[in-house]
């Protein structure tokens, strides 16, 4: 799979280890970022992973930031973006499976070394489960589509 992957700089850190992960998985990954622990701003990040997802340039990507809810929030104004804050393996799994994420959101600062792959893990293999929850991200869509720009 091709994923996109950034981060700020509280994120730097455990970025690479995902990527390290994913490229050892067999996954084509593109980082966008940062690439130091130097301070900096989420949103750039953040819409770039995004748009590469929203273009088609890459299946999916992964975002990381402290507690993670600035950067989702950011990635989540991009449209057709469903960015979820993923702190364990039952938020991974049904955050796929109900909601069709295609941004994880890792916490670095709130996600321990330990459930790092296994979060990983349930998001990259868990599958949609369409039903209900596909006509409930059909609204979300449907949403986007009419009520951009009010």
């Amino acid at each position: 799979m091709k994923i996109s992957i950034g981060a700020d700089h509280a994120g730097f850190e455990m970025k690479g280890r995902v990527k390290e992960y994913l490229e050892s998985r067999g996954h084509d990954v593109v980082d966008v970022g940062t690439y130091s622990a130097e301070s900096a701003d989420y949103p750039p990040y953040a819409f770039k992973v995004a748009e590469a997802v929203r273009d088609g340039k890459v299946e999916r990507g992964i975002l990381l930031c402290d507690s993670g809810n600035g950067i989702a929030i950011a990635a989540n104004k991009v449209g057709g973006i469903r960015a979820t804050i993923c702190l364990d393996v039952k938020m991974s799994e049904l955050s796929r499976r109900h909601n069709d994420s295609n941004i994880l959101v890792l916490a670095s600062g709130f996600t321990p070394p330990e459930t790092l792959v296994p979060v990983l893990d349930a998001w990259l293999t868990s599958t949609f489960d369409g039903g209900r929850h596909a006509r409930r991200v059909a609204e979300i869509l449907e949403y986007e589509r009419t009520h951009q720009h009010q």
